[in-house]
């Protein structure tokens, strides 16, 4: 996600990949096959992960459709496997869109074990057996294979929602950037379905973020080691540690406290989370030592609110029921910020699907910032 650059390229290196580099939305690296599977499983703020086999140059669909039959495809497929390609292009030598992209695509690896074999594969849009990525940056192409499937989002622990809820990854985000990593106690004020309530527990307690995944794409290659990736896992599950700080969240909306509690659940995460039905309006922090609060309130967008008046009454709540907290939040409403009263010590700008974003972080002092100050 654009933003979080940066912060895939951090968990790459934590978890040991080679020659990382940072693209825009994208960052590249080496491993092997057992990093590979190790990724697919921990990376939190990773979208996909793409194995690229082939680059060349292309310079119109045409020359798309032959490049691509230089491929041995067999390396990677058998003629009775499903397939599903997805394009994205950035080209002016291409007037075609992505989707034709795609259809050209299917035609070339389709025709090619025609020609070869005299049967062509099928396609598969939902579950097909190998998803081949093209990716079209002017003149270049890279073709990948998707070892991932569904996007890594989709966590698996989500069954319940609520109005617009945030994306697994950017909470991922969102929680990586603020520094928590289960220092102290961590408040999501506005919980929702408790997405960011659960990324910060898996983060707190080293749990792999796809724990919960049914499957990956790797999972229907030829070359799939089943002992490999359990042993993996089993590593990975070894390292999980139990949180010794309170994960909390609010919601003013007995719904939302419901699906959240749901969703923990899913999570297996219900001894380490407490969710309650309270407004943050009328709060007041009631925990010790170093809090962290982080959420994403609603905006424009989103709900129907006046959004001036509620981003004073967040300010106001957060300076006289919160002293001693490191607060962060996001919002696309720019021009709402003023209304918070206080003063950003941080501001990263980030995307939220579509709308342009600002995560703002404020520092609460216990007493004045002067009297913060002077006795440092």
């Amino acid at each position: 996600m654009f933003g979080l650059e940066e912060v895939l390229a951090t968990e790459l290196k934590q978890l040991g990949a080679q020659d990382v580099e940072v693209g825009v939305r994208s960052v590249t690296f080496y491993g092997d096959k057992g990093f590979m599977y190790k990724a697919n499983m921990s990376l939190r703020t990773a979208i996909r992960i793409l194995k690229p086999i082939k680059s060349f140059r292309v310079y119109d669909e045409e020359d798309l459709y032959k490049k691509l039959q230089t491929i041995k495809w067999e390396q990677y497929m058998k003629v009775d496997s499903t397939f599903a390609i997805g394009a994205v292009v950035n080209s002016k030598n291409f007037t075609s869109n992505s989707h034709y992209i795609s259809l050209k695509s299917k035609d070339a690896i389709a025709d090619y074990f025609r020609h070869k074999y005299h049967k062509r594969p099928n396609v598969d849009l939902k579950y097909p057996d190998v998803k081949i990525h093209v990716h079209i940056q002017k003149d270049g192409c890279s073709v990948s294979l998707d070892s991932s499937g569904d996007s890594l989002h989709k966590r698996g622990y989500r069954s319940s929602t609520n109005i617009a809820p945030i994306n697994e990854v950017l909470a991922a985000g969102l929680v990586l950037l603020s520094g928590y990593t289960g220092n102290g106690n961590f408040i999501d004020p506005m919980c929702g379905s408790g997405t960011i309530l659960i990324e910060a527990a898996m983060i707190a307690c080293n749990i792999p973020a796809n724990i919960n995944r049914k499957e990956f794409a790797f999972e229907k290659w030829d070359d799939y080691d089943e002992d490999l990736y359990f042993l993996i896992q089993d590593v990975l599950l070894k390292k999980i540690t139990n949180p010794h700080f309170k994960i909390m969240g609010f919601d003013k909306a007995p719904s939302a406290v419901r699906k959240a509690k749901e969703n923990i659940e899913n999570a297996n995460l219900a001894d380490f989370i407490g969710v309650h039905h309270v407004n943050f309006f009328n709060s007041v922090k009631e925990v010790f030592g170093h809090t962290t609060i982080l959420f994403n309130p609603p905006y424009g967008e989103r709900l129907s609110i006046d959004t001036e008046e509620f981003y004073k009454k967040i300010g106001d709540t957060l300076k006289h029921g919160y002293p001693g907290t490191t607060v962060w939040f996001i919002t696309s409403d720019v021009q709402a910020l003023k209304h918070v009263g206080l003063r950003t010590s941080k501001r990263i700008a980030l995307k939220n699907g579509d709308l342009d974003c600002k995560f703002v972080k404020y520092e609460m002092y216990e007493g004045s910032r002067k009297e913060k100050k002077a006795t440092q």
